[in-house]
Formats: C-alpha cells, sequence, structure tokens
C-alpha cells in the first residue's frame, strides 16, 4: 500500500529528526539494513549443515551414536557460519570512520540525570514545544 503524500512528509521529517538528534544511531541502523551475508559464506555453511544432517541420518541407522553426535556438531556449526556475518566485514562496520564515543570531544553529551522513562519524557515534551 502506497502512502499519501502527506505520509511521505511526515516521514521525512521524521528521518531528519533522527539524523539531527542521534547521527550515530541513524548510522548504525543504515548500516544493519544494508549488511549483507557472502553468498559463498552462506553456500557453505548450508553444504556442512546438509551433510551434518547426512552424518545424523547414516548414524540413526548404523546405531553409531558418536558419529550422530559428530553430524549433529557439524549440522549446527554449518548452520551458524553461514548465519553470522564475517569478521572482515564486523571490521569494516567497525572501521567506518566513527570515533568512539568516549574519545569525542566535550560536544553534545545525553544528560545522565534521572531515568531512561524521565529522560524520554523530556525529549517528548522538547520535542512538542518545538513543533508548535
Amino acid at each position: 500500500m502506497a502512502l499519501s503524500e502527506h505520509e511521505e512528509a511526515l516521514l521525512q521529517q521524521m528521518e531528519e529528526a533522527l539524523y539531527a538528534e542521534d547521527p550515530h544511531f541513524a548510522s548504525r541502523i543504515q548500516k544493519t539494513k544494508s549488511r549483507h551475508l557472502g553468498r559463498g559464506r552462506v553456500v557453505i555453511g548450508v553444504v556442512a549443515g546438509v551433510a551434518g544432517l547426512a552424518l545424523v541420518i547414516v548414524s540413526a541407522m548404523s546405531s553409531l551414536i558418536w558419529l550422530g553426535a559428530i553430524g549433529f556438531a557439524v549440522m549446527v556449526a554449518g548452520i551458524a557460519y553461514a548465519v553470522t556475518p564475517s569478521r572482515t566485514a564486523l571490521r569494516s562496520v567497525a572501521s567506518n570512520g566513527t570515533v568512539p564515543r568516549q574519545a569525542r570531544g566535550k560536544g553534545k553529551q545525553s544528560p545522565t540525570h534521572g531515568s531512561f522513562m524521565e529522560r524520554l519524557e523530556e525529549r517528548w515534551e522538547k520535542r512538542r514545544r518545538d513543533q508548535w
């Protein structure tokens, strides 16, 4: 279902407000959406998973419990390998040029007083005041 012009404008305003208020979080969200697993990694993981499943089936037919345990471990490891991103992908996300929070200068710092809900309510009230 397509959005109306008014809804698109509201969505655009919300995105701009997100980028203005917390650019680090917004960039992390954008990277998370664009991150993808390597095709070769998925193929290797699925092949290992199928091989592990075959070992489990063979062990069930031959009554070799230890072979079934190895097959199960291979199957789980293969699926885990397929669904996790590689370390190089994680390093490229980590080395994207963002400065760690501790190393930043004395720019805008979040208030540490009050509970999470109080800070959330303060932000909400500030937005309402600024809007009207």
